[in-house]
């Protein structure tokens, strides 16, 4: 696995993971599709965007960006990391979320938060595998697939 700063020529590959995610699950509540501009700008404004590559493809992405707007959030982040279906289970999420603690920690980041749809306790669990512990759940906060769904929120002191 090759780990590198995003590109914006990567945007559609990354893009072509993301959205299914979107379109299709309840791991993230959001449902719009992103586009390469949107993928583009992210990959151009935010503090860290990496992919894991296996060198001539993107397997998988990770980025972080402040948990909430004000200076006094400027040291708490949260991350996004989605893989491919045909990357699961090959350690590339791991790898990436290694890679961002460090990028994270060299801009003395302090904490860094995961909010997991309570739908994804297979994600609830890998946060937990890598240090993350559940700080609450927050019920109902998001809605997708005429559905209230709850929100566990994780955190990972860097």
């Amino acid at each position: 696995m090759i780990l590198r700063d995003a590109r914006p020529a990567d945007a559609a590959a990354i893009a072509a993971i993301w959205n299914p995610v979107i379109r299709d699950t309840t791991v993230t509540f959001n449902p719009v599709e992103k586009t390469t501009a949107d993928i583009a700008a992210m990959i151009a404004n935010r503090p860290a965007f990496v992919v894991g590559t296996d060198g001539a493809q993107v397997k998988g992405f990770a980025t972080y960006d402040q948990f909430r707007a004000g200076l006094g959030y400027a040291q708490a982040i949260e991350h996004t990391v989605i893989v491919a279906a045909d990357a699961k289970g090959q350690g590339v999420a791991s790898a990436l979320m290694h890679d961002l603690f460090a990028r994270a920690r060299a801009r003395d980041m302090h904490t860094m938060w995961a909010g997991v749809s309570a739908e994804n306790p297979a994600g609830v669990a890998f946060h937990t595998a890598l240090g993350f512990e559940i700080i609450g759940i927050l019920p109902e906060v998001g809605r997708k697939f005429d559905r209230w769904i709850d929100l566990v929120l994780m955190q990972k002191r860097l």
